[in-house]
């Protein structure tokens, strides 16, 4: 027997009070613009709008591997959109993602503004317009997207179901958390397993789809995502590791880990990013100390 009430679903819901949990003050079931507020523009001709959640960390990751590949256009300005408080429901957020979710980018370089939203499509888009980390050949592209696509329809389990109820829940329930741990560690297991037969997750050469998948799942080996790595045996998946090792030792990913990050040590949070010179001398602990 158990003392948990049954729930029993109206014929017609309807949002009458927050449900509890971390994000419940900016949670609702609507969308659009709850108040006006204009977005900064800088020099460069892309401009981002994140945050240095695993999403967020993908694009930063992206442009800075293309500028250290020589790649001088992909130049970008980056601005803080603080979704814990609710940045992402401005009017002009949502004028350039009307789902109201980081990343946003636009491209004023082309013929006319180009918005780019979701991380995935923010990969591609970059990789096309820069031809870089994506292959050429049809069938290693088509192998590279595969990937790609697998990050966006898989994480959604990982973020939004483990993550959810396994860190940011109200409280603790054993169905949710067992069912999303069992799909967790299933696509652990398909990530581990193909990274035994190859040394990136597309093949031999190092591509979006590694961008893509590695704040999420390499990360998630270190516990610094939900502090989960010892609950789901996160370490035993080797190849995994090993993986998530070499690409987090690539001094881009260093820097793409940093820009937009408003928490954790403060020598890793750069806030806004408009210059190269800025993960040297615009840092939060730099600037703590000269305030």
């Amino acid at each position: 027997m158990t003392d948990t009430p049954v729930y029993e679903p109206p014929k017609v819901w309807k949002w009458e009070r927050e449900n509890g949990g971390r994000f419940a003050s900016i949670n609702r079931p609507v969308s659009g613009a709850t108040h006006e507020a204009e977005l900064p523009r800088g020099r460069h001709p892309l401009q981002l709008y994140s945050l240095a959640t695993p999403n967020g960390v993908k694009v930063t990751v992206m442009l800075e591997e293309l500028l250290a590949a020589g790649h001088t256009g992909a130049e970008y300005d980056a601005y803080v959109v603080n979704i814990r408080e609710g940045d992402q429901f401005g009017s002009g957020f949502v004028a350039i993602n009307p789902n109201s979710k980081i990343p946003a980018l636009v491209d004023y370089s082309m013929p006319r503004p180009t918005r780019v939203f979701e991380s995935g499509a923010i990969l591609l888009y970059l990789a096309d317009r820069f031809r870089a980390f994506i292959p050429d050949d049809p069938s290693d592209r088509a192998e590279c997207l595969s990937w790609l696509f697998w990050q966006m329809g898989s994480a959604p389990y990982l973020g939004g179901g483990f993550g959810h109820f396994y860190a940011y829940a109200p409280s603790k329930m054993e169905y949710p958390i067992d069912r999303y741990t069992m799909e967790v560690k299933r696509q652990l297991d398909v990530l581990d397993k193909r990274l035994a037969e190859t040394r990136y997750v597309a093949g031999d050469a190092y591509t979006i789809a590694d961008m893509a998948i590695w704040p999420w799942y390499g990360v998630l080996t270190t516990g610094r995502l939900y502090d989960a790595a010892e609950f789901l045996d996160a370490q035993s998946y080797t190849n995994l590791v090993r993986w998530y090792e070499e690409i987090a030792a690539r001094d881009p990913v260093v820097r793409g880990r940093k820009v937009n990050r408003t928490s954790g040590p403060l020598e890793e949070q750069l806030r806004e990013r408009h210059d190269a010179s800025d993960f040297e001398l615009r840092t939060q602990d730099k600037i703590e100390a000269a305030e």
